[in-house]
């Protein structure tokens, strides 16, 4: 995932800030607790395509 395009990416539904977890392959919004697939290296910034975290799932740093 580009450095870049990171920077500029918000959730779409609160605005805020995401975390690429690298190993998932996911863009994470902490205050939602919603994660949105990277596919072949695309963000599908969708919240229909996004799942919910569960609350004990950690969320990384």
């Amino acid at each position: 995932m580009d450095a870049k395009l990171l920077e500029i990416l918000v959730c779409p539904i609160c605005k805020g800030p995401l975390f690429h977890d690298k190993a998932r392959q996911e863009l994470i919004c902490r205050g939602d607790r919603v994660a949105y697939p990277i596919k072949d290296g695309i963000p599908v910034m969708l919240e229909g395509e996004a799942r919910e975290l569960p609350a004990d799932e950690e969320v990384g740093q």
